[in-house]
């Protein structure tokens, strides 16, 4: 459930607008889910500190009100001087008060470990990219070795300074979708197949926004494949439903299911989904898909210690981004599959077939 939402829920059961069916609903959830229970204290203290505030500005003006009738009648007065006397130091106390308030909310916060959380979670994040980028480094005493190899020739044995990463077909002629991240600073880049053969590769087009980058197989090679198995889903896939990835996080292809546990990706990012799938760096730019064989997102990164939060970008994304490739970048049109040849097989006959159209992205 997103955040505003739930206040909105915990908002109409604090002012008693809820059935008896939907208050014993609502306790039943945050019951079920700390994480809400503690996002619904922090909204009661939130409303008492709110609601003081106002009392002490409701009081305030109307001791104003009354200041005002008593300074008519003169300054000679000498109970209207004490009221304003009074007045003057009510303001002080008031700021004060309004300021502990205030601290003692952050405080709160503070010690239940929000911040620290927020802040955890924003690096756990970028630990992925991290990790892929330190070994980027490590290899770079490598380069001018590999910058020798005939670009038409592909090493018959493994070379073992580069990061892997994974990649899949969008079309039959080799036009290939991974992570940004994944390329990024590339200096070559050679796909491999589960039979251990490799291939060339060139990038396309990057969208560093999206995390997204389109590469095309440029090896002589490389032969017309039969039409990839599956289609590509525009539509929003449903919370909860179930879905699997096939990627490479070793040197073998690695099979993960789970579901799509929110509609939006890390922080509310509204171009990915929250999945509960375990990925490990090797799984980036791997496809993910729902039961039927429909492309739903692309993996794009996890966040540390929490279990089942991965990251994939959105289908959607992906063909919004292929619509925004320059014409002259291309080599023909890319022009996806409409026809899923996936939706009557079992899981395992799948998997079998899918494997023919998911590579290893080898950066160097």
């Amino acid at each position: 459930m997103q955040r505003h939402k739930f206040i909105e829920w915990a908002d109409q059961y604090l002012r008693g607008e809820l059935e008896q069916i939907d208050i014993q609903a609502f306790e039943d959830f945050c019951a079920s889910n700390p994480e809400y229970a503690q996002i619904l204290e922090e909204h009661k203290t939130f409303l008492i500190t709110f609601q003081q505030s106002e009392n002490r500005n409701h009081f305030k003006a109307a001791l104003a009100e009354e200041a005002t009738h008593i300074e008519s009648y003169g300054s000679q007065n000498h109970f209207g001087n004490k009221v304003i006397s009074f007045w003057s130091k009510l303001q002080i106390n008031t700021g004060i008060a309004a300021a502990v308030a205030f601290i003692s909310v952050f405080t709160t916060l503070w010690l239940t470990g929000y911040f620290t959380d927020v802040k955890k979670a924003t690096s756990d994040y970028s630990a992925l990219r991290r990790e892929m980028n330190s070994v980027k480094r490590n290899v770079t005493a490598q380069n001018k070795v590999i910058q020798n190899i005939n670009k038409n020739e592909v090493p018959k044995k493994d070379i073992s300074s580069h990061f892997g990463a994974t990649g899949f077909l969008l079309t039959k002629d080799g036009y290939v979708v991974t992570n940004y991240h994944v390329v990024n600073g590339a200096d070559s880049i050679q796909l491999q197949n589960q039979k251990g053969k490799a291939f060339r590769a060139e990038i396309i087009h990057t969208d560093a926004a999206k995390d997204l980058a389109i590469l095309r197989i440029a090896d002589s090679s490389f032969r017309t494949t039969k039409t990839v198995p599956y289609t590509f889903k525009k539509q929003l896939t449903d919370v909860g439903e179930d879905i699997y990835t096939i990627g490479f996080p070793r040197d073998e292809a690695v099979y993960g299911q789970g579901y799509l546990s929110s509609n939006t990706g890390y922080s509310g990012d509204t171009i990915a989904y929250q999945i509960s799938i375990p990925v490990n760096p090797g799984n980036s730019g791997g496809p993910v898909l729902d039961t039927q064989g429909n492309v739903v997102g692309i993996i794009s990164g996890k966040q540390k210690g929490i279990d089942g939060a991965a990251f994939a970008i959105k289908t959607k994304e992906l063909i919004e981004t292929l619509n925004r490739i320059p014409t002259e970048s291309l080599k023909g049109n890319i022009v996806l599959n409409n026809k899923n040849s996936l939706n009557k097989l079992s899981r395992t006959e799948q998997i079998k077939k899918l494997q023919d159209f998911i590579y290893i992205v080898k950066v160097y």
